[in-house]
């Protein structure tokens, strides 16, 4: 035990929720005052986000904000749950090539072979160096344990995938942040009740709540004050979320048994899904449409969820607040049907998820109509 730890023992109040507090409140405060650094510099040398065929903005906003979120979270994760980098070797550096990626892409826009190279390459050392990988499908499909190869193979690809899908829905202000924000929530609750070995987790997610809630401040404040969080940001955020959702996952294995493999909650991966839904039915779905369309699924538009409330004249505010609601309806479901059969409740999940998608579709078609 460290020289910290002998120190909050002294203190009548019990040592994890001291430290729950402290992180909340470091990672928020550092953010808080990085990031008008982080503009100042921004602007003083031109590095902004520029409007373009993805953009739904129609000026010049600083995009670096992701460079205060990082600075935020190592510095607190490393004081508060320090014990993480101990389990998890290889997640430090990590994120320090994410955030090196994420920086130059920003700045420079970095071929998208580049970006993906080094996406397998962080997920790979988290997945092979650090051992976090996708273990059992728990039923999904008729699949259990996988072994070992599939499990790191599905376990990178799905690293990727997640990543690049939480990016693609930070396309108006607040959309990121907010669902950023309960998504953490969700899984440090998670964490909580399911026991002590899980409270640096818990730690982690109230850092990452406190510094987005920091940094959403700023990004649906007014022109002077505005700023993105770009991709050094959104794939951090990404990758940490499918870091801890893949950990959630793995919590409800419980070890063979005379020979058989028992789960703590047979719907563990789904409702890990239902958490992650918006990313990955936006993503789905422009996929589908290009597809349809016979275009590149890697090709830019605005398809994308956020994109068609746009459309329909509302606000990116309101557009938050409509997707975050729908989408927090889909995980209040999942988790009063989380005993159901496991292809059953994805099959419910994915189902309410496309037709939150394609809402936006009909009334645009109405109000054309009309």
């Amino acid at each position: 035990m460290d020289k910290i730890d002998l120190l909050l023992q002294q203190i009548d109040f019990p040592i994890f929720y001291l430290k729950v507090v402290l992180s909340f409140v470091f990672s928020f405060l550092i953010t808080w005052y990085s990031i008008p650094t982080v503009i100042k510099i921004s602007r003083r040398k031109n590095l902004m986000d520029e409007p373009g065929q993805r953009s739904s903005h129609e000026r010049k906003i600083p995009n670096l904000g992701g460079i205060a979120m990082f600075f935020s979270i190592a510095v607190c994760a490393s004081i508060f749950a320090y014990q993480l980098f101990d389990l998890y070797k290889f997640l430090f550096a990590s994120l320090v090539i994410l955030l090196y990626v994420g920086v130059m892409d920003d700045i420079v826009v970095m071929r998208a072979y580049k970006k993906l190279l080094a996406q397998v390459v962080v997920s790979a050392l988290l997945v092979i160096g650090s051992d976090v990988r996708i273990r059992s499908l728990f039923g999904i499909f008729g699949v259990y344990e996988l072994n070992y190869f599939l499990s790191v193979l599905f376990s990178i690809v799905t690293f990727i995938i997640l990543v690049n899908a939480y990016n693609l829905i930070d396309g108006i202000d607040g959309l990121a942040g907010v669902y950023g924000v309960i998504c953490f929530s969700l899984f440090g609750i998670s964490y909580y009740r399911l026991g002590e070995y899980n409270y640096p987790l818990v730690i982690l997610s109230t850092t990452i709540i406190g510094t987005v809630i920091s940094f959403l401040y700023y990004n649906l404040s007014d022109r002077s004050k505005k700023i993105f969080m770009g991709d050094t940001g959104s794939m951090l955020l990404g990758f940490l979320l499918t870091f801890t959702a893949i950990c959630f996952m793995d919590i409800f294995i419980v070890k063979k048994v005379q020979g058989a493999v028992f789960y703590h909650l047979n719907t563990a991966p789904v409702m890990a899904i239902a958490i992650m839904i918006l990313p990955i039915i936006d993503t789905l779905n422009v996929i589908i449409i290009r597809l349809a369309e016979k275009r590149s699924p890697f090709d830019a538009d605005k398809n994308h969820i956020h994109h068609k409330l746009l459309k329909l004249g509302i606000t990116h505010k309101r557009a938050t607040f409509y997707i975050i609601s729908y989408y927090l309806f889909i995980v209040i479901i999942s988790y009063f049907l989380r005993h159901v059969e496991v292809n059953l409740l994805l099959i419910i999940i994915l189902l309410l998820g496309f037709l939150g998608a394609y809402l936006p579709d009909f009334f645009i078609k109405r109000k054309i109509n009309n």
